[in-house]
């Protein structure tokens, strides 16, 4: 079985950060029940800089691509 994944870091503009994280929480809840999505995690270093990091495994590349398709999920992220 052959799962796609994708990791990846976001950087808020300073003092944004809890923005960002609200925004991607909101997302995850969308796309939680898509077809294929088997992980949506949205984390950050508890520090001073202002990172988010976002992993996502999904059955295949196709389903995480349909998941942008989840209504209100492009307008949250875009």
């Amino acid at each position: 079985m052959s799962l796609y994944l994708l990791h990846g870091k976001l950087t808020a503009k300073q003092g944004a950060k809890a923005t960002l994280s609200n925004i991607l929480i909101a997302a995850s809840k969308l796309v939680a029940t898509a077809k294929g999505c088997k992980l949506y995690v949205i984390g950050f270093d508890q520090g001073e800089n202002e990172d988010v990091f976002i992993t996502e495994i999904w059955d295949s590349k196709e389903d995480h691509d349909n998941s942008l398709k989840v209504e209100g999920v492009r307008e949250l992220i875009m």
